[in-house]
Protein backbone atom coordinates (compact mmCIF):
# COMPACT_ATOMS: atom_id res chain seq x y z
CA UNK A 1 0.00 0.00 0.00
CA UNK A 2 1.11 2.99 -0.84
CA UNK A 3 0.73 6.89 0.34
CA UNK A 4 2.31 9.74 -1.68
CA UNK A 5 6.13 9.40 -1.23
CA UNK A 6 5.78 6.31 1.68
CA UNK A 7 5.30 2.70 0.61
CA UNK A 8 3.88 0.65 3.54
CA UNK A 9 4.76 -2.80 3.45
CA UNK A 10 2.68 -5.38 5.09
CA UNK A 11 4.33 -8.55 6.45
CA UNK A 12 1.63 -11.62 5.76
CA UNK A 13 3.45 -13.70 8.94
CA UNK A 14 3.38 -10.80 11.49
CA UNK A 15 0.39 -11.27 14.69
CA UNK A 16 -3.02 -9.77 13.63
CA UNK A 17 -4.44 -7.41 16.33
CA UNK A 18 -7.79 -6.41 17.45
CA UNK A 19 -8.39 -3.84 20.03
CA UNK A 20 -11.07 -4.50 22.39
CA UNK A 21 -12.79 -3.10 25.85
CA UNK A 22 -9.84 -5.89 27.51
CA UNK A 23 -7.10 -4.00 25.64
CA UNK A 24 -5.15 -5.14 22.73
CA UNK A 25 -5.65 -8.89 21.69
CA UNK A 26 -2.87 -10.78 19.46
CA UNK A 27 -3.62 -13.63 17.30
CA UNK A 28 -0.29 -15.55 17.22
CA UNK A 29 0.30 -18.47 14.34
CA UNK A 30 3.14 -20.52 13.41
CA UNK A 31 6.51 -18.97 14.10
CA UNK A 32 6.09 -15.36 14.84
CA UNK A 33 5.99 -16.10 19.14
CA UNK A 34 9.24 -13.88 19.43
CA UNK A 35 8.04 -10.88 17.62
CA UNK A 36 4.21 -11.03 19.40
CA UNK A 37 6.51 -10.86 22.79
CA UNK A 38 8.80 -8.26 21.49
CA UNK A 39 5.37 -5.93 20.59
CA UNK A 40 3.33 -6.52 24.18
CA UNK A 41 6.94 -6.19 26.33
CA UNK A 42 6.36 -3.86 29.05
CA UNK A 43 2.48 -2.71 29.10
CA UNK A 44 0.65 -5.42 27.63
CA UNK A 45 -0.72 -9.16 28.94
CA UNK A 46 -0.12 -12.01 27.55
CA UNK A 47 -3.24 -14.37 28.01
CA UNK A 48 -2.61 -18.14 27.42
CA UNK A 49 -4.65 -21.50 27.58
CA UNK A 50 -3.31 -24.60 28.53
CA UNK A 51 -5.76 -27.55 27.89
CA UNK A 52 -8.49 -28.86 28.43
CA UNK A 53 -6.65 -30.72 25.61
CA UNK A 54 -3.51 -31.01 27.56
CA UNK A 55 -0.83 -34.06 29.43
CA UNK A 56 -0.13 -31.58 32.71
CA UNK A 57 -3.82 -30.55 33.18
CA UNK A 58 -4.49 -33.63 35.09
CA UNK A 59 -7.59 -35.00 33.20
CA UNK A 60 -10.08 -32.80 31.21
CA UNK A 61 -9.64 -29.27 32.44
CA UNK A 62 -8.53 -25.51 31.04
CA UNK A 63 -6.56 -23.08 32.82
CA UNK A 64 -7.06 -19.21 31.55
CA UNK A 65 -2.98 -18.06 32.64
CA UNK A 66 -2.59 -14.64 32.35
CA UNK A 67 1.36 -13.99 32.16
CA UNK A 68 4.43 -11.66 32.81
CA UNK A 69 6.84 -13.10 31.17
CA UNK A 70 7.23 -16.51 32.49
CA UNK A 71 5.27 -15.11 35.60
CA UNK A 72 1.70 -16.42 36.74
CA UNK A 73 -0.14 -12.75 37.36
CA UNK A 74 -3.91 -13.92 36.90
CA UNK A 75 -4.89 -17.84 36.58
CA UNK A 76 -8.76 -19.01 36.39
CA UNK A 77 -10.09 -22.45 35.59
CA UNK A 78 -12.52 -23.68 33.49
CA UNK A 79 -14.45 -26.84 33.76
CA UNK A 80 -17.49 -28.86 32.99
CA UNK A 81 -15.56 -30.67 29.63
CA UNK A 82 -16.64 -34.22 31.61
CA UNK A 83 -19.45 -33.10 32.80
CA UNK A 84 -21.90 -36.51 32.82
CA UNK A 85 -25.16 -35.38 34.54
CA UNK A 86 -24.96 -38.20 36.67
CA UNK A 87 -26.72 -36.47 39.57
CA UNK A 88 -29.52 -35.87 37.85
CA UNK A 89 -29.71 -39.22 36.33
CA UNK A 90 -29.85 -40.69 39.43
CA UNK A 91 -33.55 -38.99 39.71
CA UNK A 92 -34.68 -41.09 37.21
CA UNK A 93 -33.61 -44.52 38.72
CA UNK A 94 -34.33 -46.21 41.79
CA UNK A 95 -32.65 -45.67 45.06
CA UNK A 96 -29.96 -49.48 44.26
CA UNK A 97 -29.42 -48.26 40.70
CA UNK A 98 -28.55 -44.88 41.89
CA UNK A 99 -25.18 -46.59 43.09
CA UNK A 100 -24.06 -47.64 39.18
CA UNK A 101 -24.26 -43.70 38.58
CA UNK A 102 -22.16 -42.36 41.17
CA UNK A 103 -19.56 -44.53 41.46
CA UNK A 104 -18.34 -43.19 37.95
CA UNK A 105 -18.26 -39.46 39.70
CA UNK A 106 -14.77 -39.96 41.37
CA UNK A 107 -13.74 -42.64 38.86
CA UNK A 108 -10.59 -42.65 41.20
CA UNK A 109 -12.48 -43.35 43.94
CA UNK A 110 -15.37 -44.76 42.99
CA UNK A 111 -16.30 -47.25 46.54
CA UNK A 112 -15.85 -43.96 48.56
CA UNK A 113 -18.84 -42.43 46.18
CA UNK A 114 -20.67 -45.58 46.70
CA UNK A 115 -19.94 -45.26 50.79
CA UNK A 116 -20.98 -41.93 51.15
CA UNK A 117 -24.51 -42.03 49.05
CA UNK A 118 -25.28 -45.66 50.82
CA UNK A 119 -24.80 -44.43 53.59
CA UNK A 120 -27.20 -41.43 53.31
CA UNK A 121 -30.10 -43.49 51.74
CA UNK A 122 -29.20 -46.05 55.57
CA UNK A 123 -29.70 -42.90 57.20
CA UNK A 124 -32.99 -42.02 55.59
CA UNK A 125 -34.37 -45.55 55.58
CA UNK A 126 -33.02 -45.34 59.58
CA UNK A 127 -31.66 -48.63 59.43
CA UNK A 128 -28.01 -49.86 60.40
CA UNK A 129 -25.78 -52.36 58.10
CA UNK A 130 -24.50 -55.26 59.64
CA UNK A 131 -21.16 -55.13 61.44
CA UNK A 132 -19.47 -57.33 58.74
CA UNK A 133 -21.09 -55.16 55.88
CA UNK A 134 -19.46 -52.42 57.82
CA UNK A 135 -16.04 -53.97 57.96
CA UNK A 136 -15.68 -55.03 54.08
CA UNK A 137 -17.03 -51.38 53.43
CA UNK A 138 -14.02 -50.18 55.66
CA UNK A 139 -11.77 -52.92 54.13
CA UNK A 140 -12.40 -51.98 50.50
CA UNK A 141 -12.24 -48.14 50.85
CA UNK A 142 -8.71 -48.25 52.16
CA UNK A 143 -7.84 -50.70 49.61
CA UNK A 144 -8.83 -47.81 47.35
CA UNK A 145 -7.34 -45.43 48.89
CA UNK A 146 -4.01 -46.79 48.27
CA UNK A 147 -4.92 -47.22 44.22
CA UNK A 148 -5.94 -43.36 44.60
CA UNK A 149 -2.80 -41.93 46.19
CA UNK A 150 -0.86 -43.88 43.57
CA UNK A 151 -2.49 -42.46 40.90
CA UNK A 152 -1.90 -38.97 42.16
CA UNK A 153 2.23 -40.03 42.42
CA UNK A 154 1.79 -41.68 39.34
CA UNK A 155 0.35 -38.81 37.13
CA UNK A 156 2.34 -36.65 39.13
CA UNK A 157 5.69 -37.44 38.26
CA UNK A 158 4.48 -38.04 35.20
CA UNK A 159 3.62 -34.06 34.65
CA UNK A 160 6.94 -33.30 36.09
CA UNK A 161 9.04 -35.67 34.22
CA UNK A 162 9.65 -38.23 36.91
CA UNK A 163 9.12 -41.20 34.59
CA UNK A 164 10.06 -43.67 36.59
CA UNK A 165 7.32 -42.71 38.99
CA UNK A 166 4.91 -43.03 36.85
CA UNK A 167 5.68 -46.43 35.99
CA UNK A 168 6.37 -47.85 39.42
CA UNK A 169 3.13 -45.96 40.46
CA UNK A 170 0.88 -47.69 37.96
CA UNK A 171 3.01 -51.21 38.35
CA UNK A 172 1.72 -50.77 42.44
CA UNK A 173 -1.76 -49.75 41.21
CA UNK A 174 -2.08 -52.87 39.27
CA UNK A 175 -1.98 -54.58 42.19
CA UNK A 176 -4.90 -52.94 43.83
CA UNK A 177 -6.94 -53.24 40.52
CA UNK A 178 -6.40 -57.21 40.31
CA UNK A 179 -7.37 -57.74 43.99
CA UNK A 180 -9.98 -55.21 43.88
CA UNK A 181 -11.14 -57.67 40.88
CA UNK A 182 -10.84 -60.46 42.85
CA UNK A 183 -12.99 -59.33 46.01
CA UNK A 184 -15.80 -57.23 44.09
CA UNK A 185 -15.90 -58.68 40.15
CA UNK A 186 -14.68 -55.51 38.84
CA UNK A 187 -11.48 -53.43 38.62
CA UNK A 188 -13.30 -49.83 39.12
CA UNK A 189 -17.28 -48.75 39.28
CA UNK A 190 -17.66 -51.93 40.92
CA UNK A 191 -21.20 -51.03 42.59
CA UNK A 192 -20.50 -53.64 45.00
CA UNK A 193 -21.11 -51.14 47.69
CA UNK A 194 -25.49 -51.11 48.27
CA UNK A 195 -28.25 -49.95 50.28
CA UNK A 196 -28.43 -52.04 53.24
CA UNK A 197 -25.25 -53.39 52.73
CA UNK A 198 -22.67 -54.94 50.26
CA UNK A 199 -24.25 -57.07 47.06
CA UNK A 200 -22.39 -60.25 48.63
CA UNK A 201 -20.03 -61.68 50.76
CA UNK A 202 -16.42 -61.81 50.01
CA UNK A 203 -14.77 -64.62 47.77
CA UNK A 204 -13.27 -67.57 48.96
CA UNK A 205 -9.92 -66.92 49.69
CA UNK A 206 -9.59 -63.36 50.52
CA UNK A 207 -7.62 -63.57 53.18
CA UNK A 208 -4.68 -64.72 51.83
CA UNK A 209 -5.05 -62.70 48.77
CA UNK A 210 -5.59 -59.43 50.73
CA UNK A 211 -2.67 -60.81 53.24
CA UNK A 212 -0.58 -60.71 50.28
CA UNK A 213 -0.88 -57.28 48.98
CA UNK A 214 -0.43 -56.20 51.99
CA UNK A 215 3.14 -57.47 51.97
CA UNK A 216 3.69 -56.45 48.56
CA UNK A 217 3.28 -52.96 49.21
CA UNK A 218 5.30 -52.83 52.59
CA UNK A 219 8.30 -54.07 50.27
CA UNK A 220 7.36 -51.89 47.13
CA UNK A 221 6.25 -48.14 49.34
CA UNK A 222 9.92 -47.10 50.43
CA UNK A 223 10.98 -47.42 46.91
CA UNK A 224 9.28 -44.22 46.10
CA UNK A 225 10.97 -42.72 49.20
CA UNK A 226 14.20 -44.11 47.57
CA UNK A 227 13.58 -43.03 44.32
CA UNK A 228 12.19 -39.51 45.03
CA UNK A 229 12.10 -37.83 48.10
CA UNK A 230 15.73 -37.55 48.06
CA UNK A 231 15.74 -36.96 44.59
CA UNK A 232 17.38 -33.04 44.41
CA UNK A 233 15.22 -31.93 40.68
CA UNK A 234 12.28 -33.97 42.90
CA UNK A 235 12.27 -31.62 45.50
CA UNK A 236 13.49 -28.17 43.82
CA UNK A 237 10.37 -29.09 41.85
CA UNK A 238 8.33 -29.04 44.82
CA UNK A 239 9.66 -26.94 47.63
CA UNK A 240 7.82 -24.10 48.33
CA UNK A 241 5.72 -24.24 45.02
CA UNK A 242 1.72 -23.86 45.62
CA UNK A 243 2.01 -22.81 48.69
CA UNK A 244 -1.03 -22.70 50.87
CA UNK A 245 -1.24 -21.91 54.49
CA UNK A 246 -3.83 -23.10 57.10
CA UNK A 247 -5.78 -19.62 57.03
CA UNK A 248 -6.33 -19.60 52.93
CA UNK A 249 -6.89 -23.89 53.43
CA UNK A 250 -10.25 -22.89 55.52
CA UNK A 251 -11.22 -19.87 53.95
CA UNK A 252 -11.92 -21.67 50.82
CA UNK A 253 -13.51 -24.85 52.38
CA UNK A 254 -10.08 -27.26 50.81
CA UNK A 255 -9.74 -30.37 53.19
CA UNK A 256 -8.10 -34.12 52.56
CA UNK A 257 -3.91 -33.95 51.91
CA UNK A 258 -4.26 -30.31 51.30
CA UNK A 259 -5.62 -29.22 54.93
CA UNK A 260 -3.17 -31.65 56.35
CA UNK A 261 -0.22 -30.36 54.69
CA UNK A 262 -1.01 -26.84 56.43
CA UNK A 263 -0.91 -28.72 59.82
CA UNK A 264 -4.66 -29.18 60.55
CA UNK A 265 -5.45 -33.17 61.66
CA UNK A 266 -8.84 -32.91 60.28
CA UNK A 267 -9.59 -36.45 59.15
CA UNK A 268 -13.32 -37.37 59.39
CA UNK A 269 -12.61 -41.19 60.32
CA UNK A 270 -11.33 -39.40 63.17
CA UNK A 271 -12.71 -36.30 63.86
CA UNK A 272 -16.63 -37.87 63.26
CA UNK A 273 -16.35 -41.75 63.00
CA UNK A 274 -18.89 -43.84 60.66
CA UNK A 275 -18.45 -47.60 59.78
CA UNK A 276 -16.57 -48.39 63.32
CA UNK A 277 -13.78 -46.48 62.15
CA UNK A 278 -13.21 -45.33 65.82
CA UNK A 279 -12.02 -48.93 66.76
CA UNK A 280 -9.07 -48.39 64.37
CA UNK A 281 -5.88 -47.86 65.45
CA UNK A 282 -4.29 -45.38 62.75
CA UNK A 283 -2.25 -42.44 62.70
CA UNK A 284 -3.55 -38.90 60.60
CA UNK A 285 -0.33 -37.75 59.27
CA UNK A 286 0.22 -33.87 59.06
CA UNK A 287 2.87 -31.33 58.00
CA UNK A 288 3.34 -27.65 58.30
CA UNK A 289 5.05 -26.53 55.20
CA UNK A 290 1.76 -26.33 53.30
CA UNK A 291 3.59 -27.07 50.00
CA UNK A 292 3.54 -29.12 46.94
CA UNK A 293 6.61 -31.68 48.57
CA UNK A 294 4.48 -31.96 51.68
CA UNK A 295 1.18 -33.15 50.27
CA UNK A 296 3.42 -35.77 48.35
CA UNK A 297 4.76 -37.13 51.72
CA UNK A 298 1.71 -37.26 53.45
CA UNK A 299 0.23 -39.28 50.45
CA UNK A 300 3.29 -41.59 51.12
CA UNK A 301 2.57 -41.85 54.44
CA UNK A 302 -1.40 -41.95 54.20
CA UNK A 303 -0.64 -45.37 52.10
CA UNK A 304 0.98 -46.94 55.16
CA UNK A 305 -1.53 -46.22 57.59
CA UNK A 306 -4.26 -47.44 54.89
CA UNK A 307 -1.85 -50.71 55.29
CA UNK A 308 -2.43 -51.05 58.76
CA UNK A 309 -6.08 -50.26 58.61
CA UNK A 310 -6.83 -53.31 56.46
CA UNK A 311 -5.18 -55.66 58.86
CA UNK A 312 -7.29 -54.48 61.66
CA UNK A 313 -10.10 -54.97 59.24
CA UNK A 314 -9.31 -58.71 58.36
CA UNK A 315 -8.73 -58.81 62.10
CA UNK A 316 -12.42 -57.60 62.57
CA UNK A 317 -14.02 -59.67 60.30
CA UNK A 318 -16.39 -61.66 62.30
CA UNK A 319 -19.05 -64.33 60.47
CA UNK A 320 -22.69 -62.77 59.70
CA UNK A 321 -24.62 -61.12 57.38
CA UNK A 322 -23.63 -58.56 54.77
CA UNK A 323 -27.09 -57.08 54.30
CA UNK A 324 -29.76 -56.04 56.47
CA UNK A 325 -32.51 -58.47 57.10
CA UNK A 326 -35.31 -56.38 55.97
CA UNK A 327 -36.87 -58.36 52.58
CA UNK A 328 -38.29 -55.06 51.18
CA UNK A 329 -34.55 -53.03 50.80
CA UNK A 330 -32.30 -56.51 50.65
CA UNK A 331 -32.75 -58.28 47.28
CA UNK A 332 -29.26 -57.23 46.13
CA UNK A 333 -27.63 -59.62 48.27
CA UNK A 334 -29.79 -62.58 47.49
CA UNK A 335 -28.52 -62.06 43.82
CA UNK A 336 -25.90 -64.22 44.10
CA UNK A 337 -23.63 -65.22 40.77
CA UNK A 338 -24.54 -68.77 39.42
CA UNK A 339 -21.51 -71.30 38.90
CA UNK A 340 -21.39 -69.72 35.39
CA UNK A 341 -19.98 -66.53 36.27
CA UNK A 342 -23.77 -65.02 35.16
CA UNK A 343 -26.99 -64.07 36.32
CA UNK A 344 -28.94 -65.74 39.42
CA UNK A 345 -27.83 -68.51 41.12
CA UNK A 346 -30.43 -71.62 40.13
CA UNK A 347 -30.79 -72.04 43.85
CA UNK A 348 -32.10 -68.56 44.19
CA UNK A 349 -34.40 -69.07 41.00
CA UNK A 350 -35.67 -72.26 42.50
CA UNK A 351 -36.40 -70.95 45.70
CA UNK A 352 -38.44 -67.89 44.21
CA UNK A 353 -40.17 -70.09 41.28
CA UNK A 354 -41.18 -72.64 43.86
CA UNK A 355 -42.65 -70.37 46.66
CA UNK A 356 -46.07 -68.74 45.79
CA UNK A 357 -47.05 -66.45 43.02
CA UNK A 358 -47.21 -63.36 45.64
CA UNK A 359 -43.66 -63.61 46.74
CA UNK A 360 -42.41 -63.69 42.46
CA UNK A 361 -44.94 -60.50 42.44
CA UNK A 362 -42.85 -59.30 45.50
CA UNK A 363 -39.43 -60.24 44.27
CA UNK A 364 -40.39 -58.47 40.47
CA UNK A 365 -41.37 -55.24 42.01
CA UNK A 366 -39.12 -54.74 44.06
CA UNK A 367 -36.58 -55.22 41.59
CA UNK A 368 -38.15 -53.17 38.89
CA UNK A 369 -39.78 -50.32 41.20
CA UNK A 370 -37.43 -50.51 44.04
CA UNK A 371 -38.04 -50.12 47.52
CA UNK A 372 -39.77 -47.16 49.06
CA UNK A 373 -37.69 -44.02 50.72
CA UNK A 374 -39.47 -41.59 53.74
CA UNK A 375 -39.33 -38.33 52.99
CA UNK A 376 -36.61 -36.17 54.20
CA UNK A 377 -33.03 -34.81 53.83
CA UNK A 378 -29.59 -36.54 54.55
CA UNK A 379 -26.73 -36.17 54.31
CA UNK A 380 -23.36 -38.11 55.67
CA UNK A 381 -19.74 -37.24 54.65
CA UNK A 382 -16.46 -39.44 54.77
CA UNK A 383 -13.19 -39.05 53.86
CA UNK A 384 -11.91 -39.84 50.24
CA UNK A 385 -8.74 -39.88 49.23
CA UNK A 386 -8.86 -36.39 48.01
CA UNK A 387 -11.21 -34.61 51.34
CA UNK A 388 -14.27 -34.34 52.21
CA UNK A 389 -17.19 -36.25 50.29
CA UNK A 390 -20.67 -36.47 50.91
CA UNK A 391 -23.50 -37.38 48.93
CA UNK A 392 -26.69 -34.70 49.82
CA UNK A 393 -29.96 -37.19 49.26
CA UNK A 394 -34.00 -35.57 49.15
CA UNK A 395 -36.97 -38.07 49.23
CA UNK A 396 -40.31 -37.49 48.20
CA UNK A 397 -41.46 -40.79 49.78
CA UNK A 398 -40.78 -42.58 46.90
CA UNK A 399 -38.78 -44.86 45.41
CA UNK A 400 -36.50 -42.68 43.63
CA UNK A 401 -34.56 -40.14 44.79
CA UNK A 402 -36.04 -36.09 44.73
CA UNK A 403 -32.58 -34.50 44.25
CA UNK A 404 -29.16 -35.98 44.91
CA UNK A 405 -26.07 -33.18 45.20
CA UNK A 406 -22.47 -34.88 45.64
CA UNK A 407 -20.03 -33.03 47.38
CA UNK A 408 -16.90 -33.38 45.85
CA UNK A 409 -13.76 -32.95 47.35
CA UNK A 410 -12.10 -32.07 43.94
CA UNK A 411 -14.58 -29.61 43.07
CA UNK A 412 -13.92 -27.58 46.36
CA UNK A 413 -10.29 -27.71 46.69
CA UNK A 414 -9.86 -26.73 43.08
CA UNK A 415 -10.63 -23.00 43.83
CA UNK A 416 -7.44 -23.03 45.60
CA UNK A 417 -5.55 -23.29 42.15
CA UNK A 418 -5.51 -19.77 41.76
CA UNK A 419 -4.00 -19.21 44.85
CA UNK A 420 -1.65 -21.44 45.03
CA UNK A 421 -0.38 -20.30 41.15
CA UNK A 422 -0.46 -17.05 40.68
CA UNK A 423 2.86 -15.34 41.23
CA UNK A 424 4.77 -18.42 40.69
CA UNK A 425 5.95 -19.44 36.98
CA UNK A 426 4.18 -21.50 34.55
CA UNK A 427 6.20 -24.76 35.08
CA UNK A 428 4.59 -24.47 38.50
CA UNK A 429 0.68 -24.47 37.86
CA UNK A 430 1.85 -27.93 36.84
CA UNK A 431 3.16 -29.34 40.34
CA UNK A 432 0.73 -27.48 41.96
CA UNK A 433 -2.13 -28.71 40.48
CA UNK A 434 -0.84 -32.38 40.25
CA UNK A 435 -0.67 -31.53 44.34
CA UNK A 436 -4.12 -30.91 44.36
CA UNK A 437 -4.70 -34.53 42.36
CA UNK A 438 -8.01 -33.54 41.10
CA UNK A 439 -10.24 -36.10 39.58
CA UNK A 440 -12.50 -34.01 36.64
CA UNK A 441 -15.43 -36.88 37.03
CA UNK A 442 -16.14 -36.24 40.29
CA UNK A 443 -15.44 -32.27 40.14
CA UNK A 444 -18.27 -32.12 37.04
CA UNK A 445 -20.60 -35.15 37.80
Amino acid sequence: MSSGNVTETHDPYAATSRETTEGTVYTVTGGDWDEMVDQTAGDERIVINMGPQHPSTHGVLRLVLELSGETVTDARLVIGYLHTGIEKNCEYRTWTQGVTFVTRADYLAPLFNETAYCMSVERLLGVEVPDRAATIRVLLMEINRIGSHLVALATGGMELGALTGMTNGFREREEVLHLLEFLTGLRMNHAFIRPGGVVQDLPEGYEERIRSFVKVMRERLPGFHKLLTGNRIWRQRLEGVGYLPLDGCLALGVTGPILRSAGLAWDLRQVEPYLGYEHYDFEVPTDTAADSFARYLLRVEEMSQSLSIIEQALARLEPGPVMVEDAKIAWPARLSIGADGMGNSLEHVRRIMGQSMESLIHHFKLVTEGFKVPPGQACVPIESPRGELSAHLVSDGGTRPLRVHMRDPSFVNLQAAPAMSEGGMVSDVIAALASLDPVMGGCDR
